[in-house]
């Protein structure tokens, strides 16, 4: 087999580097390249078709991770330095054979990404979150942070925005439960939703985005802009800001947070608050007339996610503990819980209801639960069941349900 790393650098000594080698050129010199080698050894045209691709890619576009991203099938894509990379494919993980030529080739697509993005990454600032042109989200951690080469993790997304009957399909939650939550959006229940990493937490909140009135006026804020809101007219989308080089001009979730509430919301809908921004969530934006908000964040279960509000609040605001939960009880109204089960599907497993503050904590209740019932090849069988009902109904009657 013809090796790409060796057509690489035959296709490199032919190109002028004093000036930009436009794409038909590039496909020009690669052609070239190949019928020269041709003639030394004969070589299958499903070959050249695929030296052609891999040479194309690695020169314009993302090298052998082209591929990769672009198949729908795959959901995450893992560089572990030039040589160890894999993908997660219907949750299961995978190890390609393919590798980068060398590690400054690996810094050169990893640069380009972040360079795309408005970000910068470098041995003084190490670790970036950037983002695809399609969306998919990037993490790259450089040396001398990261012992083992460069490494960049992109998380993918559909590249058609999922809706709440798609996942009903996929068997994620039931059409009752996703009904209710229809309601409660419509009717302007304050919502977060939680889960672990790869939970599907912002596939959900897209989804859930969905049962929004379209006249109203939607403000998403997002450390990199991955919501997919679709419909809405008067929509607008902002993205935070990390510093630059000499350490200026940051722009930060809770500085959007504080800015959106003068652009005169109908909704405030935050990606996920990781901080002392989770302030301005609870108190300004859900506690102050902004009415079905939204966000999410990483937690085990909705008690979890309830602690960590909490611990986040009290990072950005001296209160006592008591003020706090007090406020978190007003503001927030539902939690819907996301996990991946065993068989490594994504399931709505818990809606739970925050009932207010009474002795010494927040009280909540579950009004659905997910209900294992066995196991059918390797697939685990059961649904999520309505355990109670819903006991704060004063939006539900106020929005006419």
């Amino acid at each position: 087999m013809i090796s790409a790393e060796l057509m690489y650098e035959k296709v490199m000594h032919r190109m002028d580097m004093t000036k930009e080698t436009k794409e038909e050129e590039l496909q020009e010199i690669i052609r070239t390249v190949l019928e020269d080698e041709s003639k030394k050894e004969f070589i299958p045209l499903s070959e050249k078709i695929r030296l052609s691709r891999e040479l194309f890619n690695a020169f314009r576009r993302l090298d052998i991770l082209q591929d990769l991203i672009e198949d729908d099938s795959i959901t995450e894509i893992m560089v572990n330095g030039t040589e160890n990379i894999f993908y997660e494919k219907e949750g299961k993980l995978y190890r390609t054979n393919r590798h980068f030529f060398s590690e400054s080739r690996l810094c050169d697509v990893i640069q380009q990404i972040v360079g795309e993005a408005n970000r910068y990454v470098n041995e003084t600032s190490p670790i970036v979150d950037a983002r695809l042109a399609d969306g998919s989200r990037v993490n790259v951690v450089l040396k001398p942070v990261a012992v083992n080469g460069p490494i960049m993790t992109i998380r993918k997304f559909p590249s058609k925005a999922i809706k709440m009957n798609d996942l009903i399909k996929m068997g994620s939650l039931t059409k009752e439960a996703a009904e209710f939550i229809r309601k409660i959006v419509r009717s302007k229940y304050n919502i977060f939703v939680s889960g672990g990493t790869g939970a599907g937490k912002t596939t959900f909140l897209n989804a859930m985005s969905d049962f929004i009135p379209k006249e109203e006026r939607i403000i998403t804020i997002e450390d990199n802009a991955e919501l997919q809101i679709q419909g809405v007219e008067n929509l607008v989308r902002l993205e935070a800001r990390e510093a630059n080089l000499e350490g200026e001009g940051a722009v930060t979730i809770r500085d959007l947070i504080k800015s959106a509430l003068r652009m005169r919301p109908d909704r405030i809908i935050v990606g996920e608050v990781r901080g002392e921004e989770t302030v301005d969530m609870i108190s300004s934006a859900m506690l102050n007339g902004h009415s079905g908000s939204m966000s999410t964040g990483h937690a085990n279960n909705p008690k979890d996610m309830l602690h960590r509000i909490e611990t986040m609040m009290m990072m950005g605001i001296d209160l006592p503990l008591q003020a706090i939960q007090r406020q978190v009880a007003s503001a927030l109204d539902i939690i819907i819980h996301l996990g991946r089960i065993r068989d490594k599907t994504r399931k709505v497993l818990m809606i739970e209801e925050i009932l207010g503050y009474e002795d010494g904590k927040i009280q909540t209740k579950t009004l659905y639960e997910f209900k294992e019932v066995g196991t059918e090849n390797e697939k685990v069988k059961g649904s999520i069941m309505k355990v109670a009902e819903l006991e704060n109904t004063g939006k539900l009657v106020a929005a006419g349900y």
